[in-house]
């Protein structure tokens, strides 16, 4: 729901001559001044302007689906404090999202469900300084009324139960690679999903008797799932980081000073009092 740069048009403050006199050819040669002044880009404008704040800027954030119901709702937080301004989202996992920007797709901002996906985007000159704003754990999920009577992680490697798991490439499962190495349990998954969405989502439609996803995940699906708590997996904690990309602000030079404060705007919410607690409702933990 995962930054431009300086060159924004800015007004130019009038000057005012050091002595006035009341001469009508003055006069009128300052009003030519005046006028030519006017709209001429300047690096005077103070900082906090609403040139330089966002306000009527546009940004689209990529990060990791398990992110999308808190970074919506910060995202509207954003934009009711940037009035005029449009913040976008692209999510999916996050090293679909690392190739997407890899292969030239335009964004300001990355957030990824590991710290890992962040490096490689990072390697590739994609973003710059990125910081860590929240933790995430996995749990098992099953139909309503767990009819394979899944109560453990164990559980999950039985004959006959069709456990669905997240990719090795994808963040929850490379992290559910971890649980099986810390309690020894060897799983052999009937899929393997690079959106955790779609984990979820094969058990809420009754494809398979349990899958592996986020914390947040099962929160967000409600009553449509039971949980099954994993304790091993407070030891495969993932972290998430976000930054502005390099390239935030896009081609236009025009729009650039006021994508990137936008973009570092979001950061900041993310990162600060509000996004802590939208984070914090969807089931984040602190890093």
């Amino acid at each position: 729901m995962t930054a431009g740069e300086a060159g924004v048009g800015r007004g130019r403050p009038s000057r005012r001559p050091r002595s006035w006199r009341r001469s009508a050819g003055l006069a009128a040669l300052v009003a030519v001044l005046a006028g030519c002044g006017a709209g001429v880009p300047s690096a005077q404008t103070p900082s906090g302007s609403a040139a330089g704040s966002g306000a009527g800027a546009s940004i689209t954030v990529f990060a990791a689906a398990s992110l999308a119901r808190p970074f919506e709702e910060i995202g509207a937080q954003v934009e009711r404090t940037h009035p005029g301004s449009d913040v976008r989202f692209q999510f999916a996992g996050s090293a679909d999202l690392v190739t997407q920007l890899r292969e030239g797709a335009p964004g300001d901002v990355l957030a990824t469900a590991d710290e890992a996906s962040m490096a490689r985007a990072a390697s590739a000159g994609l973003v710059e300084e990125t910081a860590p704003f929240a933790t995430n754990t996995l749990t098992i999920v099953v139909p309503t009324g767990n009819p394979a009577a899944i109560t453990s992680f164990a559980d999950l490697a039985h004959d006959g139960v069709a456990t669905v798991v997240c990719a090795p490439q994808v963040p929850c499962g490379a992290a559910t690679e971890r649980v099986e190495a810390l309690t020894g349990v060897r799983l052999s998954p009937v899929s393997e999903e690079n959106r955790v969405d779609d984990v979820l989502g094969k058990i809420t439609s009754g494809q398979a008797d349990a899958g592996v996803v986020y914390v947040t995940d099962a929160l967000r699906a409600g009553e449509a799932v039971a949980r099954v708590d994993v304790p091993e997996a407070d030891r495969a904690v993932n972290r998430y980081p976000i930054g502005v990309l390099a390239g935030a602000g896009g081609a236009d030079a025009s729009h650039r000073g006021p994508n990137r404060a936008l973009a570092t705007a979001f950061v900041d919410a993310v990162r600060g009092g509000p996004g802590r607690a939208a984070l914090t409702r969807a089931g984040f933990g602190t890093p």
